[in-house]
């Protein structure tokens, strides 16, 4: 971006503003050289910081030039370091919270354009909407009165797109930090109103972690966490808790077939897969064991109603677990 010192910075810092003439320059500078130093890239952070008024188009651009600056400049080009995420965590956030929404879109949008991330950085991502969840606080909730305890749609739809997004196009099934967050959630929000897209998503993603514990090859995230298209209990059905289970029932029966038992190679693979994602990012994935998963299902001595609908599932419907599982799911007892 040769043509950086061009553009009038200091003017755009002294004001505390962007203006659309701004950002024209901007995108002019961008398409005639593409190519961010990383120099320049500290600058746009500060820009977006230090200037309270920004157009929406701002967002974009901010996003834009960033997500090319870390993904597809620094090297390994197209993935993503442990160090090169920890620098971006220290750039969006403050005491482990992102500040603003735009920021919390570009770290979404580096997580969806690079190959491979590290796990702390999706961790890190999926934190995000656990905050916003536990306090009711942070760019997740600005400008809306929720409490805390509760989550919305758009949340799961955030959960969902993170999830989705360090998955990627391989076959990598939820990893155990991944779950320790959506465990978190699911504990925070169990005495609230049920909502059946939480409850179609941790459910999913945590049969996902069963079947690769339980040596099963499982499907790409976007097939085995995909939302439903019907997620709203009938008006007639008297009972939430019938139609939650109604509902895990048959959305995971629609993917239970794309789980199969792994050949002796596809597990092979599967390790190789992760001791190459281990050596790009630099950081290793520590992987879902049974005992753990045993020790976080009624880990507060009580099941949440996602966990009732997935416990229903794996006695009644489920492929063979792991042994450890199914001790675990045959000593809990519930009404269901």
């Amino acid at each position: 971006m040769s043509g950086f010192g061009s553009l009038p910075v200091q003017e755009i810092l002294s004001r505390g503003s962007i203006k659309d003439a701004d950002i024209a320059r901007f995108r002019r500078v961008f398409y005639e050289d593409g190519v961010i130093s990383a120099d320049e890239a500290e600058l746009l952070f500060r820009i977006n910081t230090e200037c309270a008024l920004k157009p929406a188009a701002w967002s974009e651009l901010f996003v834009e030039g960033l997500t090319d600056f870390i993904v597809f400049q620094e090297q390994p080009q197209g993935y993503l370091t442990a160090n090169n995420g920890h620098w971006l965590i220290d750039r969006v956030s403050k005491d482990g919270l992102v500040d603003s929404r735009t920021e919390l879109e570009l770290l979404v949008n580096v997580l969806d354009k690079a190959r491979w991330a590290p796990v702390s950085l999706v961790k890190f991502a999926l934190e995000q909407v656990k905050h916003a969840v536990l306090t009711g606080e942070g760019p997740l909730r600005d400008g809306t009165t929720l409490q805390s305890g509760r989550i919305t749609d758009s949340e799961v739809d955030l959960l969902r797109r993170i999830l989705y997004a360090f998955g990627g196009d391989g076959h990598v099934a939820v990893t155990r930090d991944e779950a320790d967050v959506l465990f978190d959630i699911d504990e925070a929000i169990e005495n609230s109103e049920l909502n059946p897209a939480w409850t179609d998503l941790f459910v999913k993603a945590v049969a996902n972690v069963i079947m690769s514990t339980s040596g099963y090859a499982v499907p790409t995230r976007e097939e085995a966490l995909r939302q439903e298209a019907a997620l709203t209990a009938p008006e007639q059905q008297t009972s939430v808790m019938a139609f939650l289970l109604s509902m895990v029932q048959s959305n995971l029966s629609s993917v239970k077939d794309a789980y199969h038992n792994q050949t002796t190679e596809e597990r092979a693979l599967a390790h190789l897969e992760h001791q190459r994602i281990e050596i790009i990012t630099n950081e290793a994935i520590t992987e879902s064991e049974a005992s753990w998963l045993a020790t976080r299902l009624c880990r507060d001595g009580r099941l949440s109603p996602s966990e009732i609908a997935l416990v229903a599932y794996l006695k009644n419907d489920s492929p063979k677990i792991h042994p450890v599982l199914i001790e675990a799911v045959e000593s809990i007892g519930f009404a269901a």
